[in-house]
């Protein structure tokens, strides 16, 4: 159940003037920074004198020392143990996520190394994935695999051979879709904390499982939408590889992280490129062309200067975090109240004939006031009295008119999009030889859309905003003289 925090009310107008006579519900792409945060990073900036940290002038060191203490904060935020992780800044959770493939395609290429054939590490994802995930597909050499559904990935973990060596048997088809890569092959299996399209949580357990089955097969959580409202609990799922960006979390600054388990160093022996930061000696002459490289995990990989304003920047967000807001629980239960809020709302508003005005996008059975299963997003689509799905690029035209920001579209979930709405592959090739792109949609095809609306709640979202958003939906999409009906989309 959730429990709704009174005191965002009370800090809105101090710490989030922005949001003055707008209604922000877009937390699922980035939250709103709070401003004593900005303020405090000001400070600092204009206070100290950070240095380089390649550098050893005494502002150097200084930056250096605080950027490992900041490590240390956020893997105690992620309740990861230092002794067992480590942390990676990036620039995003897309560039943790292609780092982790990048590794993968390294250790797989070094291991042909004297080989008559190449080989390729095997790379299976889950439905609800990022297309930033999907997209580690193409270091694999066609040798990936998309799981439809929780229930495969149970089946494929528990028999990875595709057999059962108990008596327990399981269906053909179900045989036929856990059927894997050889046992002994080097693997990554991917998956979403929480789906960004409809906000459902999934299993949390798997890393663990897929660790415990002793097999060459890695885990990767991709805790970029789980993490905007939920602690994460590293020590307790054992992922191999996690992957975030903290903007999602505290609004600034525009940084990421990958957090890696140490005993994952082995696969970093055969990482290719290197860069300033990651060497400890380069002969750059074509004969006797060597390097060494660095042994500390985030060494090897923080190419180049990491971003270290930004990280101190990170360091301020954390602690006006906890000032305002307390805990990362009680975040997530302050968002499931106002997620249950606005299902329920949604869910009631009916057109003058009875029909209902939104068709809600989840799992059958969810349960809404759940933080375990459910998060703060809720995809759906709006219904004409008549039935007919209204575009979701005018939804959100029309509620950037009435100053409501929210998101539309495929949301950079392809798995999602085909389940929900029913897409085939044929289908979405049939969509983009009509003229369907991400960055220029069709609203519908053959009068099916291939979006949806999602709204997405974050620790400084109140009931009022939810409000809004249902005034926004009762009188553009039910009073019979309504803004909508002289709509036009730009």
């Amino acid at each position: 159940m959730g429990t709704y925090n009174k005191n965002v009310e009370l800090i809105r107008d101090t710490d989030y003037p922005q949001l003055k006579n707008s209604t922000y519900l877009d937390h699922a792409g980035t939250t709103i920074p709070a401003k004593s945060s900005l303020d405090s990073f000001a400070r600092d900036m204009s206070t100290n004198i950070w240095g380089n940290p390649h550098s050893h002038s005494t502002p150097s060191r200084e930056a250096g020392h605080r950027i490992d203490e900041v490590r240390l904060k956020l893997l105690h935020f992620f309740n990861a143990s230092p002794e067992d992780y480590d942390i990676v800044f990036v620039a995003n959770a897309s560039a943790a996520i292609k780092l982790v493939g990048e590794i993968f395609r390294d250790y797989a290429d070094g291991q042909s190394k004297g080989k008559k054939k190449n080989s390729s590490f095997w790379f299976g994802y889950h439905r609800d994935s990022h297309n930033s995930v999907v997209g580690v597909r193409e270091f694999t050499n066609g040798n990936f695999r998309w799981f439809a559904n929780d229930a495969e990935v149970d089946a494929w973990i528990q028999y990875p051979t595709g057999k059962s060596s108990h008596t327990q048997e399981i269906s053909q088809a179900n045989l036929a879709q856990t059927e894997p890569t050889k046992i002994d092959q080097l693997g990554l299996f991917a998956w979403p904390g929480q789906s960004n399209m409809t906000g459902r949580r999934l299993p949390l357990t798997w890393a663990k499982r897929i660790h415990d089955n002793n097999r060459n097969t890695y885990s990767l959580l991709d805790a970029s939408a789980l993490c905007t409202t939920s602690p994460l609990y590293i020590d307790l799922w054992q992922p191999d590889f996690t992957c975030l960006s903290f903007y999602k979390i505290f609004g600034f600054p525009n940084l990421g992280a990958l957090i890696i388990k140490k005993t994952m160093k082995h696969l970093l022996k055969h990482r290719k490129y290197f860069a300033g930061g990651t060497v400890d000696m380069v002969i750059p002459e074509t004969s006797g062309a060597w390097h060494a490289k660095r042994e500390n995990i985030h060494e090897l990989l923080e190419e180049g200067t990491v971003a270290f304003t930004s990280i101190f920047a990170v360091e301020h967000a954390l602690n006006t975090h906890a000032i305002l807001y307390g805990s990362m629980t009680d975040i997530s239960l302050h968002t499931t109240y106002l997620t249950n809020y606005c299902y329920n709302a949604m869910h009631s508003l009916t057109h003058t004939n009875g029909t209902p005005v939104c068709i809600i996008y989840n799992e059958l059975g969810t349960i809404w006031d759940d933080p375990k299963l459910q998060g703060g997003t809720i995809a759906f689509s709006v219904l004409r009295a008549n039935g007919i799905s209204v575009g979701y690029v005018e939804v959100e035209q029309a509620a950037d008119a009435a100053n409501v920001y929210i998101r539309s579209g495929s949301l950079c979930n392809p798995g999602g999009i085909a389940i929900y709405l029913g897409w085939t592959p044929q289908d979405l090739r049939s969509a983009y030889a009509a003229g369907h792109r991400c960055s220029k949609p069709l609203e519908s095809t053959d009068g099916r859309p291939i979006g949806v609306v999602r709204v997405s709640f974050g620790s400084c979202t109140t009931k009022a905003d939810i409000d809004a958003l249902i005034a926004f939906l009762t009188k553009t999409y039910i009073e019979p003289h309504s803004r909508h009906d002289n709509f036009e989309i730009e």
